[in-house]
């Protein structure tokens, strides 16, 4: 009778105590990017991005009480793997969105996976137009191509006053295509005249053919819309043929890579960009000293647009108060006036691309900087 008793007591004890429920439950975001191949440059810039914004999220309490967990995938710049390891976000690690690719091409591979699960990836520097035309779970927070390429067209028009261009693109590439048919469709409207386009192929490493049948053009400037790997050689093997006319790029040629390749052959030369670490605002300068003080670096283009990307959506999570993708993907096409240090993203159009403005930059070979020129507002 008295164990009854006892019994009867602790029972009632354990009842009194009210348990409040610990949740576990994180916000998994899947993170793709080429961490070892030939743009290996652009991943570590980017993931490295993501990981300050996802600490400092978390340190500040994360989003509607769940913190930021990140699954971070190398496809090692290739389309094929891209596909593949995004898959295994989806599948295996059961993200609730995704975060990549700097390459357009890559994202185009990517794309239709996370479209199909209705999971929503969010590309932080992918300016292909196509990228988002996959359908209605794509976004970016970059500007795309043809605003990027017009901007660099009316830069060499007015400002440089070239009216003979000649274009050096990669064949292989999505991202240098679209870049290449907007500038030329802007420069020929503004009443220049495209003299030469040659083409080379990812990984080449000899371009004197192609670049002598240009210089045979006398062109007043020569456009590339590449990645760092190939310009800074091409810039080399340029101003080896006396070719000393202006270089002009995109967003592409933005990494710490490029000053080993191209030194002092990247003299006069400008590029397009989203992002200038000499900007004085103080939401970029802040950004820059914190970058700085975690990875003794400075940050290029791709770590700022990644950081910004993280914000991005821990708003529209915050907003869709729920990690399902219909409602996360709902809250992302309804952003407005979302501000980021990569400039202050108005809305966002159809197509779920950021109206947001591009800044030009010219290369200082003396301090391997990006020097600030001037804004073009969309």
């Amino acid at each position: 009778m008295k164990k009854l008793i006892f019994l009867l007591i602790l029972i009632s004890l354990f009842s009194a105590i009210t348990v409040v429920p610990q949740t576990t439950e994180t916000i998994r975001v899947g993170v793709f990017f080429d961490m070892t191949g030939a743009t290996s440059s652009f991943g570590i810039a980017s993931t490295n991005g993501i990981k300050l914004a996802v600490n400092e999220i978390n340190d500040s309490g994360g989003i509607n009480g769940k913190r930021l967990k990140i699954y971070l995938e190398d496809d090692e710049g290739r389309p094929e793997n891209a596909r593949t390891v995004v898959q295994k976000l989806i599948n295996e690690n059961k993200v609730h969105a995704i975060l990549g690719e700097v390459s357009s091409t890559n994202s185009l591979a990517a794309a239709p996976v996370a479209q199909e699960a209705k999971i929503p990836m969010i590309s932080p520097a992918s300016t292909n137009m196509k990228v988002t035309e996959v359908g209605d779970y794509i976004f970016r927070t970059c500007f795309h191509d043809p605003f990027q390429g017009e901007a660099m067209a009316k830069f060499a028009f007015y400002q440089l006053k070239a009216r003979r261009i000649a274009i050096f693109r990669d064949v292989t590439s999505d991202y240098s295509k679209g870049l290449s048919e907007n500038f030329t469709s802007t420069f020929r409207k503004l009443g220049g005249k495209i003299v030469a386009t040659e083409t080379y192929a990812y990984r080449d490493q000899d371009f004197n053919s192609q670049l002598v049948k240009m210089r045979r053009q006398t062109p007043d400037a020569l456009y590339i819309p590449g990645y760092y790997s190939e310009v800074g050689v091409i810039a080399k093997q340029a101003r080896k043929l006396k070719m000393s006319i202006p270089l002009l790029g995109g967003d592409g040629w933005d990494s710490p890579e490029l000053w080993k390749l191209g030194g002092n052959a990247l003299n006069n030369t400008y590029i397009t960009n989203h992002f200038a670490v000499d900007n004085q605002a103080a939401e970029v300068q802040n950004f820059v000293k914190k970058y700085e003080a975690k990875f003794k670096v400075k940050p290029d283009s791709l770590a700022a647009l990644a950081y910004d990307s993280v914000y991005f959506l821990a708003d529209a999570v915050r907003r869709a108060k729920s990690t399902d993708g219909d409602l996360i993907r709902n809250a992302l096409a309804q952003t407005r006036n979302f501000s980021g240090v990569t400039g202050k993203i108005l809305r966002l159009d159809e197509n779920r691309n950021p109206v947001k403005p591009a800044v030009i930059q010219k290369l200082n070979t003396k301090t391997s900087d990006f020097v600030y020129q001037t804004t073009i507002e969309p």
